[in-house]
Parts: structure tokens; sequence; C-alpha cells
């Protein structure tokens, strides 16, 4: 199905399914991670990956959290630590080298990376001389391939072109610029003031130095946003032409997330404005030569990520879509989570609970989850839909030796509900999510995860739109 054709859905099928769910970045969520995983579990994980016997043919994925900022964003929801002392970058390096070492004392040296993401936080907080010595640290712990994708998040009030040249030259060779929004009131709205001028010139900067892609992340739904507001925003992206966009929908958390408290309530674009923003933006970008990658990603048809796309490759991992299906993912530092074979594990969220483990000689992992046989079935299924749009019943059936109409029974039938609703096809040989599903493909996959069925605390995920 052309994605030139996706439409939205209409306002009776919005307003029935716009619930909160999660994003699936992972099956299960992390929300159902037990504090009954820890460091032991995690060593194990590692032990078991090493005796494995295409160990070293397998290659890693690295996702390391910076978590400081200098200064607050009010929408932010993720683990950082704000503040104007430098310093401490310096001492969480120490911490960092130490999370490190216990990784290749279990693994070995020189397992491979092909992926390595740095986040946050704001990573571009630490200096050009920090950076390289983080650099330098994973090198000398794992072998980078030449052919990797080595990015960074980049806050474009923190970052000239003099700072661009020392991340090419350290090897980072893709940035994402946290953009949010161009229109000025809504900047002020959310403490994240930062001309679009200075924007376009990191952009022309980064691209006379050959970054291989280049990502800005959007997101609607932000306070005194409006369609018409975010289409003058959208104008400007196009202009910007980066390989990749991140376009994400508000989630308004106050009650987990403080910072969220100074928002106002009633600045916030309701329901409709959100789903006409989400609308015209898909309809803009695609107009502009973008391919619709689901859910919130667009990318460029020569972009790495579009192409994973089109060969079947796409993957979803804590970090979003990924090129890299089915790859164990490193975690390093503060609330980083990681995938190791079929377990997955997060560090302690506090600096002072991260430094005592690993001043302990352990992992600073708190908790995680083993899955079960039934978890790797349906984070099949559930992947499927988020990346491809489809499943095909002989893949997962082949797969996992299921019958996969017996096993998904109830499941089956829930799924005639959205096929009424024109959001799936249903036929004999598998699921299609249609043009106006992919706009609630997260409701389409909800239908298949067992931990939702009967939770009473939904409220606690995002709203769908």
């Amino acid at each position: 199905m052309s994605t030139a054709t996706r439409t939205p859905v209409s306002n009776h099928v919005m307003r029935r399914y716009d619930v909160p769910g999660p994003r699936y970045t992972s099956y299960p969520t992390a929300d159902r991670f037990v504090e009954a995983f820890g460091s032991a579990d995690y060593v194990r994980a590692l032990q078991q990956r090493r005796s494995g016997v295409a160990a070293k043919a397998l290659p890693l994925s690295v996702y390391l959290h910076v978590p400081f900022c200098e200064s607050l964003c009010y929408y932010c929801a993720c683990n950082k630590i704000i503040t104007r002392h430098h310093e401490q970058a310096a001492h969480y390096l120490r911490y960092l080298s130490r999370e490190v070492d216990l990784h290749t004392a279990e693994l070995g040296f020189g397992q491979t990376v092909t992926q390595l993401h740095l986040g946050g936080g704001s990573p571009t907080f630490l200096s050009d001389g920090e950076l390289g010595e983080l650099m330098g640290m994973l090198r000398r712990s794992f072998s980078l391939a030449p052919a990797g994708e080595y990015s960074i998040e980049v806050d474009p009030r923190t970052v000239d072109a003099g700072r661009l040249d020392a991340l090419a030259q350290l090897g980072f060779n893709r940035l994402s610029f946290g953009v949010q929004d161009f229109d000025a009131a809504v900047q002020k709205a959310v403490h994240r003031v930062q001309p679009a001028e200075q924007v376009f010139s990191l952009m022309a900067s980064a691209r006379q130095r050959a970054f291989e892609s280049i990502n800005v992340d959007l997101i609607y739904g932000l306070p005194r946003q409006s369609p018409e507001s975010f289409d003058r925003t959208l104008d400007l992206v196009t202009q910007l032409r980066p390989d990749r966009i991140a376009l994400y929908a508000y989630a308004h958390l106050p009650e987990r997330f403080k910072p969220q408290r100074r928002i106002a309530i009633v600045e916030l674009p309701g329901t409709a404005a959100k789903v006409t923003m989400l609308a015209r933006s898909i309809a803009a970008l695609i107009s502009a030569g973008y391919v619709y990658i689901g859910m919130d990603h667009f990318a460029l048809p020569t972009d790495a990520l579009a192409v994973a796309k089109r060969q079947g490759r796409l993957h979803r991992n804590f970090q979003g879509y990924s090129t890299q299906p089915d790859c164990d993912l490193i975690a390093l530092g503060v609330s980083a989570i990681g995938r190791v074979g079929a377990t997955y594990s997060q560090n302690a969220k506090t600096l002072e609970e991260y430094r005592d483990l690993l001043d302990q000689g352990q992992f600073p992992v708190v908790r995680g989850l083993a899955l079960s046989r039934d978890d790797l079935v349906r984070r099949a299924v559930i992947m499927a839909l988020m990346c491809q749009g489809q499943v095909l019943f002989e893949s997962i059936e082949l797969a996992f030796l299921v019958d996969f109409q017996n096993y998904f029974g109830p499941e089956m039938q829930a799924l005639a509900e959205l096929a009424e609703q024109c959001l799936v096809v249903l036929d004999g040989t598998g699921i299609q999510v249609t043009a106006e599903g992919w706009f609630l493909v997260r409701a389409v996959a909800m239908v298949f995860d067992r931990h939702l069925q009967g939770d009473k605390n939904r409220a606690r995920f995002s709203r769908i739109i």
C-alpha cells in the first residue's frame, strides 16, 4: 500500500481508540520490569552471550546515556540532571569507565559494535575533550565497525561549526538535532528558545562535513501550538531537509514528570487539533519526498532507515526505529535500558544509586525481565505490526511452532472489530494494517499485549494521538 494514500481516521474512530497505550519500543514494555531481576541475572545473560556458538558473529548495539542538561525544557520526560556545573561530567566518565570494564570482564575485549547512540539529557554537555575520552574508552573495549552507525543527540544551543568538526573527527557520522518547534511563542512556553536561523546554520555546517544522516526531532501537541503554527514549522523543516524526521506526540503526564507541571493545561491543543497536526504533517512530509517509516518516523528514500523499511529489515528498540533487527543492546549510564538475549535490563535511575552499585563492583542493574516463550511470540507479532504494518501467519508459525489463529483466538476476535473500523484487513494469510490504521497502529499492537488485558492503570502511558 502506497504511503501517499494514508488518510486520517474519522473523528468517531479517533475518539473511540484515542486511549493511553505503550509506544512499543519493546515488548513487554519497561513498566513490566521487575526488581527481582538484578545484577546477577544480567551477568548470566552476558555469559550466555559469550558462550554462544555464534557470539563473536553477532554484533552489538550500544546506547550510552548522558543525563546532564544546562537548562530545563518543560515538556521533557527524559531522565536528566539540570546543572551548569560541568565538573560533574568528568566524575560521571570515571563511573562509565567502571561500567565498561565490567562488561569487558564478562564479554571479553573486542566485541564488534555496529551501532552506537549517545542520548540524554544533552550529550553535548560534555566538552570535546570529554567526548574524546569517552570514545577512546569505548574503542579500547569494543571494536567499532568501520561501516557502523555512530550517532549523537545534539542540542543546537550548545554546538557550533567548530564542535561539529570535533564530532566528525571523533567518528560520529549521524546527528540528531532537537528542534521540537520553530514557533517563538511555543518555544517560550516550553522554555526552549532557539532561533530557526541557528538551526539552519548548523545544518549547513553539518552538510559541509558530510555526516551520513541528520535527524530532526519535532513534537506536536505542545502548548500554544495550532495546526496553522505547526504548518509554518513544517514548512521550515522541509526547507531544512534533514535525512530523517522524528515526529512525536507530546505526552502530558505531569503526575509522573514534574517539569510538565509548569505547562498550563489550558494552552495545550485539543485532540482534534492534534489529529489535524498529525494528518497535515504526514501529508506535508510525504509531499516533500519523505517516506513514512511508521508511527513517528520519516526518512528520505536514500536514507538507511528508508532502505531498511523497503527491505523488511526495520526494527524497534528503546531508541525508536532502527536499521538493526534482533541486535543485543548494551546500555551504559544512569537509567539506560538494554537487551541481551531474551532479557531486558535497566540501570539505576539516580546518580547516587548508580555510583553506589559500581563502587561495590556490581553492574548498576536494578530491574529487568527475562522473557517467557509467550513474550517472545507476542513480541514478534507486535514488532511486525509496528515495523512492517503486517503479520504473516506462516512466518510466526514456523518460527515458534504455533497455530497462529488458535494461539491468538481472543486476539483475532478483537481484531475483527478493528477490521470493521477499517483499521486492519484480515484474511487467511495474515493481518494488514490499513492506511487509516497507521494513525492508530499502537491500538492494533495493543490487541496482542497480554500484560494490558485487564490492566486498570493504563493512564501511566501517553495517549495514542
